[in-house]
């Protein structure tokens, strides 16, 4: 398994939203590296009181950040072709490819998907509940240096150890086999759509 980053982004209820916020974690093996980025952005259209209830950001909180526009750089040289992984991550990927058109990352994972695949008698894949119900969330919050869910740096970090701990145990192949099916991006995904 080689390089690839955990990815979380946060909106500001527009429609389509814009990124308020983006946490990339990097992973190698499957393993969290220790490499954070986390950044957040003043948008266009301003923050909506519903979706600031949900992830804590408030139009003061971006106020004095930069447009997206000016970071698109330095997020391309972080994500560059690599791989990506997310709860549901068609929502990041949607997200960022409406900022970044001509960026395409190597597959994009959906720990969701993996989720549900592997935790058949789970009722629900929310990213929060399995942080709880399979104890990860201490380990999410001492990746990012603190965080809590909802917030982007901490989204990711929990995504990525979501994955670790759910195809660690198993073999090469098998992994292989259910990250192939998890990849958004592969038109061959049928079995878990």
């Amino acid at each position: 398994m080689k390089r690839m980053w955990a990815v979380d982004v946060e909106g500001n209820g527009a429609t389509p939203p814009e990124i308020i916020e983006l946490g990339i974690v990097e992973m190698d093996d499957l393993r969290l590296t220790g490499k954070v980025m986390h950044w957040q952005f003043k948008p266009q259209h301003e923050i909506t009181p519903i979706v600031s209830r949900i992830h804590g950001i408030t139009n003061d909180d971006v106020a004095d950040a930069p447009p997206l526009e000016d970071v698109v750089d330095d997020i391309l040289l972080w994500l560059e072709d690599s791989p990506i992984v997310g709860h549901n991550v068609r929502v990041e990927l949607e997200a960022l490819t409406r900022v970044l058109p001509d960026w395409k990352p190597a597959a994009a994972y959906d720990s969701l998907k993996v989720a549900r695949r592997m935790l058949p008698n789970e009722e629900k894949f929310g990213l929060e509940r399995l942080g709880d119900v399979l104890r990860l969330k201490d380990a999410a919050s001492q990746a990012v240096g603190g965080g809590v869910s909802h917030s982007a740096p901490y989204d990711a970090a929990m995504s990525a150890i979501l994955l670790e701990h759910l195809l660690a145990p198993l073999s090469q192949a098998e992994r292989d086999s259910i990250l192939m099916d998890a990849d958004v991006t592969n038109s061959r995904q049928g079995t878990l759509l």
